[in-house]
């Protein structure tokens, strides 16, 4: 790595929403300031007070392909996003410290009426769409269940309803979107918080700058 590069700021990579809202406070507590909110800003790369940091707002999804592949020297992401990063791209990534924050759970869902248990104790085959194809395939193993995956992007609850699938893997958090489309939770499959996540090489060549800030992170989110 040249000089020149080790000398620009370091970047972190985040995801707009409940992410980016829940890290401001940890960012606080490092004397960090962010200038710019990413939901008035059409900016992708946000300066912060501190010469040393710059923001850059990707998708959820992408975030660690952005740490792993160096654009990013650390980024923060959740547990869901990054059990599916591992399945394809194993290896690349430092994971030092949950940070306990934008916490939910990834459930199983059905519709309102539908007899899961009844299903998944005859052995019947089972159509679930999901986002988190990796994490329902294992977890359906686990249990023995067949099942038929089908990869959705978004708005799931409406695959139960109109017959596409029989249940949907999702991320939960009051469960008020599942209510209001007469679905409900049946099985947990993790609990999921957000991580904060390394570029193995940045931490390496990076560290004099990198690791005051891995250690604000971890006393903040001890606090």
């Amino acid at each position: 790595m040249s000089p020149a590069s080790l000398d620009r700021p370091l970047t972190l990579a985040l995801s707009k929403g409940r992410i980016f809202d829940e890290t401001m406070p940890l960012l606080e507590a490092a004397g960090v300031h962010v200038t710019e909110n990413p939901e008035t800003s059409r900016k992708l790369i946000l300066p912060t007070s501190s010469p040393d940091l710059q923001l850059i707002i990707v998708r959820a999804s992408d975030v660690p392909t952005y740490v792993q592949y160096g654009a990013a020297d650390f980024g923060i992401a959740g547990k869901d996003v990054l059990y599916e990063h591992a399945a394809e791209h194993p290896g690349g990534l430092y994971q030092p410290i949950d940070l306990n924050i934008a916490r939910c759970r990834l459930c199983v869902a059905v519709r309102k009426g539908f007899d899961y248990e009844a299903a998944v104790r005859q052995g019947s085959r089972l159509r679930v769409a999901t986002k988190y194809v990796q994490a329902a395939r294992e977890h359906f193993a686990r249990k023995g269940v067949y099942v038929d995956l089908i990869k959705l992007y978004g708005s799931m609850e409406l695959a139960p309803l109109v017959g596409l699938a029989d249940a949907i893997v999702d991320l939960v958090s009051t469960g008020g979107t599942l209510k209001a489309n007469n679905l409900v939770a049946v099985e947990d499959v993790a609990e999921i918080s957000s991580r904060l996540i390394v570029n193995q090489a940045a931490l390496k060549t990076r560290a004099a700058k990198l690791q005051p800030l891995i250690d604000s992170f971890r006393l903040a989110s001890a606090s």
